[in-house]
């Protein structure tokens, strides 16, 4: 039987890596953006997201939760480009948790970018990206209440 040519763990690094690379896409010119093969890639895990989960049993709606997460309030997200009200507020509050966490957290391929960087990230794309009242209370929670991530 022939070995795998990557671990499962050298496959979710370069998933991750992607994922962030695509981030920070968004706000460099087209020349520098993923190629359209990496970006394929890392569309597919929301796919894979909402199969794993479509048969579970629960109150909510995880599928469509995590199948939607990735999509922006002005509808240039991904996997279907939903928008505003179409997206369920379970997945705008997701949306803005899992950017937060990714642009705090330290990653293998990178270091934290920081909570503040994070913090302005959203800031910056409330309303756009991120919807404004899930936002406006991230915002809030970190910089008035004081929360702060575990392990940051």
């Amino acid at each position: 039987m022939r070995e795998p040519s990557k671990t499962k763990r050298e496959l979710a690094n370069e998933l991750e890596s992607l994922k962030q690379r695509i981030r920070e896409s968004e706000h460099k010119s087209a020349s520098e953006a993923l190629r359209e093969s990496e970006f394929s890639l890392i569309k597919e895990h929301a796919q894979q997201g909402y199969e794993m989960l479509k048969n579970v049993e629960s109150p909510w709606p995880l599928a469509e939760i995590v199948y939607q997460y990735h999509e922006r309030m002005d509808g240039s997200g991904y996997p279907r480009k939903l928008k505003g009200d179409d997206i369920l507020i379970e997945a705008r509050i997701l949306a803005v948790a899992d950017m937060v966490e990714a642009m705090a957290s330290h990653r293998p391929y990178r270091p934290s970018l920081g909570i503040d960087a994070a913090l302005d990230e959203i800031e910056k794309n409330r309303k756009t990206f991120y919807d404004k009242t899930v936002a406006d209370a991230c915002l809030s929670l970190f910089r008035e209440k004081g929360f702060q991530l575990a392990g940051t």
